[in-house]
């Protein structure tokens, strides 16, 4: 996720101050990674120097003084290119699990079960995740559903590789 364009998007609506942006984020986006304040003001000192957004409003307190964002037309501009840019889907070609399963052959260690371990780990977390979803909002069940979509078939590639694994141990030992 591009956090810069989240906060620029965030800014759309009205000037806000960092910590109103980290609290917004963290509404929408952050459930299971909120965003770190450093990385709020980070993101927008490198937001301001390219002139995707300005300060709008310095305002003096008992700390430090708070400074509140807005965006600029150029910053429109750039959520508007990066939300119209498909993203690049993510084939996993080269996975740890692929490389866990090919040393584990390699070494003679037991590739079975590790397929076996982590076929109990992704249901353990699918479990979870459709709990989440049966109690959460919509943004949690759209969200959980996406990740039980790719677990569920992470899960197709561990009986696919389990059913393998006696080829693909004739393969890489070759």
């Amino acid at each position: 996720m591009s956090i810069g364009h989240t906060l620029l998007g965030l800014l759309e609506s009205g000037p806000r101050h960092g910590y109103d942006l980290k609290r917004a984020f963290d509404e929408h986006f952050g459930q299971d990674r909120p965003l770190h304040y450093g990385q709020v003001y980070s993101t927008m000192s490198r937001l301001l120097k390219n002139g995707l957004v300005e300060v709008d409003a310095v305002e003096a307190g008992a700390g430090p003084e708070r400074k509140r964002y807005a965006i600029t037309d150029a910053g429109i501009t750039d959520v508007a290119q990066w939300l119209a840019r498909p993203e690049k889907p993510e084939p996993y070609l080269q996975s740890t699990l692929y490389t866990k399963v090919v040393l584990a052959l390699l070494t003679d260690r037991n590739a079975a079960g590790l397929l076996d371990t982590q076929r109990a780990e992704h249901l353990r977390l699918m479990r979870g995740l459709t709990e989440r979803k049966r109690t959460g909002d919509l943004a949690d069940q759209l969200i959980c559903d996406h990740a039980l979509f790719h677990l569920e078939a992470d899960l197709r590639w561990l009986e696919l590789t389990a059913a393998r694994l006696d080829k693909l141990a004739e393969a890489v030992r070759a």
